[in-house]
């Protein structure tokens, strides 16, 4: 049976379902897209936002069974053959990811990876160079020609997403979908990314899919959005409807942004303490590598941190906040005196620093790379342990305390990392760490790529945990309500310089620097848009 479309439409997805041999991932979604409009599909994690963009592209693996109808300038996507979507893919419907990092071909220079698809469309090596320019400056990135010879790592996390933008406009789409594109930056690179895209697509009068976890987030880029839980449609309507009145529970849920209170804690022994610390890595040129010059990454800065206090680390992509972490934790080199418990950590060799390793963990920002896919939650939980001199009992009950304590059942024990989803890895992550009763645990952008109220949970677990344990964070993050509802003081950092270190309440009502405003503000903007 062929189904006429709504000439109005760019795209019609009518009873869209996706199931595996025993599981339902997305039921019954249906949507009308316009010309130049933007539809946000907003939900948890495993919500079937993603995989519901990926089945229009035909990019889900054939083990799924996939129902309904697509139609897109009156074809079907659901129905056409591989070479019929590879016709579709890039030129009339284009993707960006949220990881630009893993997107992006690491052995390709910038110029390759964006001239790619022009170069097979036909485009001599001239006319490719030109348009990659016009498009690198369309999306924003200075000095676009100096930009063409470097690799994805030579760039920042922002300019990295502007290249994945300017890859997937190079052949001019009719629809772009853009899944979790903000997800990893800090907020004011959020709002100039979520800017460009409106920029764009209104100058090409583009359709937008627009995927995200953060309900606030879409509020002002998009016309329609629909609200999905576990594989389900909950709520669906235009975003002064679903703003104005969420008449469902979890949207309403999804709107909420009260993260509560940090701990009041009394002051009590000093833990940390750095003196004149710095950062700098070296620039080698030449055959024989030699060191050329130096990138500061972190200006010699003082800190002292009382046992049981939560520090926030904030500050932009760059400014040095991730750097600082790693020193500390004596896994890149420094300069000046990283004092633990009363012992200088950067006089130590990584011999004499073994003993102390377990009074200071570190929590990364994607669980899923810094877990062994090889081994079971069990194993990983418990990795620390074996150079502890324990019976396979005790290490077995500690285990099970530790995924007790991260609220995990004590059966993930036995799973794998693949099969939990992104909140419950990072409560592995911190169940990792846990496990050796550490004094303090450095986070590093822990909760950046969770939805809201698994950030909410994690939050409230780590509150937990200080209340219980007295343990000390060093907290890195960009987002700002998460800070202030788990630190006690925070550290501004900018282009590697100390900006201001506050008490948290005093930082938020009244910032010293205008840094530190702009920060608030960006902040608050990406929280309450109107």
């Amino acid at each position: 049976m062929h189904s006429t479309q709504d000439v109005n439409n760019l795209l019609d997805v009518r009873g869209l379902h996706i199931k595996t041999a025993t599981q339902t991932l997305v039921q019954d979604l249906n949507f009308q897209l316009a010309r130049g409009q933007t539809l946000a599909i907003v939900g948890e994690s495993g919500s079937g936002k993603s995989i519901s963009s990926l089945a229009l592209l035909g990019l889900l693996p054939s083990t799924l069974s996939i129902s309904g109808q697509a139609l897109f300038q009156g074809q079907d996507l659901l129905r056409l053959n591989a070479t019929q979507l590879r016709a579709i893919r890039g030129k009339k419907i284009a993707m960006i990811f949220q990881e630009p990092m893993t997107a992006l071909n690491p052995l390709h220079r910038v110029e390759k990876i964006i001239g790619e698809s022009l170069r097979l469309q036909g485009l001599s090596a001239i006319q490719t160079r030109q348009r990659v320019i016009a498009l690198l400056e369309d999306v924003g990135i200075p000095q676009p020609e100096d930009k063409l010879r470097r690799y994805p790592y030579e760039l920042s996390g922002g300019q990295r997403q502007r290249v994945m933008i300017a890859m997937a406009l190079a052949q001019d789409p009719e629809l772009l979908i853009a899944d979790e594109p903000t997800t990893a930056l800090d907020v004011t690179l959020q709002a100039q990314i979520l800017d460009l895209l409106q920029h764009l697509q209104q100058k090409r009068q583009m359709a937008m899919i627009l995927i995200s976890h953060d309900l606030n987030l879409v509020r002002r880029y998009a016309q329609q959005v629909v609200v999905m839980q576990q594989g389900q449609v909950v709520e669906q309507g235009s975003v002064q409807d679903i703003f104005q009145q969420p008449k469902h529970a979890y949207t309403q849920n999804l709107l909420n942004h009260d993260f509560g209170q940090a701990l009041q804690v009394n002051q009590q022994d000093t833990l940390l303490e750095l003196q004149q610390v710095a950062v700098k890595f070296p620039i080698k040129q030449g055959l024989l590598n030699r060191v050329k010059d130096y990138v500061v990454a972190v200006e010699p800065l003082d800190l002292t941190l009382a046992q049981g206090v939560s520090l926030g680390i904030v500050g932009e992509s760059g400014s040095g906040k991730s750097s600082l972490a790693l020193a500390i934790a004596r896994l890149i080199a420094s300069d000046g005196k990283i004092v633990l418990l009363g012992q200088d950590l950067n006089g130590y060799s990584q011999k004499q620093l073994r003993p102390l390793r377990s009074q200071l963990q570190i929590v990364f920002q994607d669980p899923f790379s810094s877990l062994n896919p090889r081994m079971t939650i069990g194993q990983i939980v418990g990795e620390g342990l074996s150079l502890q001199r324990l019976s396979n009992d005790e290490i077995q009950q500690r285990i099970q305390h530790a995924l007790t304590e991260v609220e995990l059942p004590v059966e993930f024990a036995q799973r794998y990392p693949h099969e939990l989803s992104g909140g419950q890895r990072q409560r592995v992550s911190l169940a990792r760490a846990l496990v050796l009763k550490p004094k303090l645990i450095i986070l590093d952008e822990p909760t950046s790529a969770l939805d809201r109220s698994t950030q909410r949970a994690i939050v409230a677990l780590l509150r937990r945990l200080q209340a219980e344990y007295g343990m000390s964070y060093l907290f890195i993050s960009h987002d700002l309500h998460v800070v202030r509802a788990l630190c006690q003081q925070v550290l501004v950092l900018q282009h590697a310089k100390v900006m201001e270190l506050q008490n948290t309440e005093d930082l938020f009502t009244q910032p010293k620097t205008t840094y530190s405003q702009a920060l608030i503000q960006a902040s608050q903007y990406a929280h309450t848009l109107n």
